[in-house]
């Protein structure tokens, strides 16, 4: 027997013998080794430890299953809402007799929401509704673009002619100007808060000119045209008399048109006899009504309860995308307005 044998403690690399026993292993047979108990409790804190990790990971990873599973279900949603903005909403509310709402909110420009594509399509949905009792344009804008907002005021007149039973009745929220009140003009009436603005019946178109600049930096203007008048009011040319008398008369023709083909012939003798009705003068809403530029004061509301006599509202009107609103708060918007600010200019109602 080795020393390491005769040395080593009962227990430990063999099972201790039972002297009650008389019997004895057959020599040469192997002991299974026994683990001291400060070991056993080392490995069991180990295997503990090890199933609780594996127990978190697993957590882990269905937590991890949820969140992509929720986040994939928001975008498909988000994509829905995209695809169909308004279909189901509209189809659910429609079922019954109510009164069609058309927002026009913003610039009135080809560009803009409050387009004339925009606006016309709502208005064609509104007046072919089989349950829509009557259309109010619900109106928040400074005005915009005279050919976009005579489409539309061309647009209501041809729908109050093929839909006589359904009146169209403009409400001005916040602000009904230029252009705006251009498209009110053609509503069977007008409504407005008492603190509305409303009118600037005019024209305007604006530039800049960059002549004195160019003087002071020792900048030459060079420019090649076939034909004498392919720079008209050319900013970085300085003023011809006769181009700014020329692009006058297009300003008075296009106001001329405005006033007379437009807002007379909308508001007939509802109109106070008053020059500076014409002058771009903007008015609140009670100045507006003893003008005749309105026909009384009230909210959408209102106008669907009392006077339509049908309080429900559903909203026609074409939105912006998700995706669109999302972009456009991030300013991406904001910067290329500014870009299309200077770099052209528009001739508008305002």
């Amino acid at each position: 027997m080795s020393d390491w044998e005769s040395d080593r403690h009962p227990g430990w690399g063999s099972e201790p013998e039972n002297p009650e026993s008389g019997a004895k292993k057959p020599e040469g047979s192997r002991r299974k080794p026994a683990m001291p108990p400060e070991s056993a409790r080392d490995w069991k804190l180990i295997e503990k430890l090890v199933m609780s990790l594996q127990s978190e990971q697993r957590k882990s990873r269905r937590w991890g299953i949820f969140f992509k599973l929720l986040t994939f279900g928001y975008l498909f949603a988000l994509l829905l809402m995209i695809q169909f903005p308004l279909s189901g909403a509209l189809e659910s509310a429609a079922k019954g007799k109510h009164t069609a709402l058309v927002e026009i909110e913003g610039t009135i420009a080809a560009d803009e929401l409050a387009s004339a594509d925009n606006i016309v399509g709502s208005l064609r949905e509104a007046f072919e509704a089989e349950n829509s009792v009557g259309v109010i344009l619900r109106i928040n804008s400074p005005g915009g673009s005279p050919v976009q907002s005579g489409y539309v005021y061309d647009e209501i007149v041809r729908l109050r002619g093929e839909y006589p039973e359904k009146k169209v009745y403009a409400v001005i929220s916040d602000i009904g100007a230029s252009g705006a009140y251009y498209i009110a003009a053609a509503a069977d009436e007008i409504y407005a808060d008492k603190a509305s603005l409303v009118g600037s019946i005019g024209v305007v178109a604006g530039g800049f000119g960059f002549t004195g600049i160019m003087e002071k930096l020792g900048v030459d203007r060079r420019l090649y045209t076939a034909g004498e008048n392919k720079a008209f009011l050319d900013p970085f040319s300085p003023e011809e008399e006769e181009e700014v008398q020329f692009w006058q008369d297009v300003l008075e023709t296009t106001h001329s048109q405005f006033i007379i083909e437009s807002v007379r012939k909308g508001r007939g003798d509802r109109l106070a006899d008053d020059e500076q009705l014409f002058s771009g003068l903007v008015w609140s809403g009670e100045q507006a009504l003893e003008l005749g530029l309105i026909d009384g004061l009230g909210s959408s509301s209102h106008v669907a309860r009392q006077v339509i006599g049908q309080e429900d509202l559903v909203d026609y009107s074409r939105r912006e995308s998700p995706f669109q609103e999302i972009v456009d708060q991030f300013g991406v918007s904001v910067g290329s307005g500014i870009a299309r600010y200077f770099a052209e200019s528009r001739l508008e109602l305002r």
